[in-house]
């Protein structure tokens, strides 16, 4: 079953320009092949560049822990280097509406 899923990330480095296209590449390759679109906001602040992230839409994670565990996997050097904060929820298809008893 899939997974309603909810990604924010945050990145941040030095202003060097070009910022928010290699995080959109950087995500394209992360997700390959996962049912996830995003939207990102870029800024620059006080010689900083930061993207935010939000990515949704419907994944094979169960949890939050299931999603972490595929990212410390597939996840560039990169990816590691300039995040700084996430959040994220997952929810589970569920089966039944539960008023017969039904799973």
């Amino acid at each position: 079953m899939n997974s309603e899923t909810y990604l924010d990330f945050c990145f941040i480095r030095k202003s060097s320009g070009n910022f928010a296209a290699e995080v959109d590449e950087m995500l394209s390759r992360l997700f390959k092949g996962v049912r996830l679109n995003w939207y990102l906001d870029e800024k620059i602040e006080d010689d900083m560049e930061i993207v935010v992230a939000e990515v949704k839409g419907m994944s094979k994670w169960q949890s939050e822990e299931e999603t972490i565990a595929y990212i410390e996997e597939h996840a560039e050097e990169t990816f590691w280097d300039t995040l700084q904060g996430y959040k994220m929820f997952i929810y589970p298809a569920k089966r039944g509406c539960g008023s017969c008893g039904t799973h």
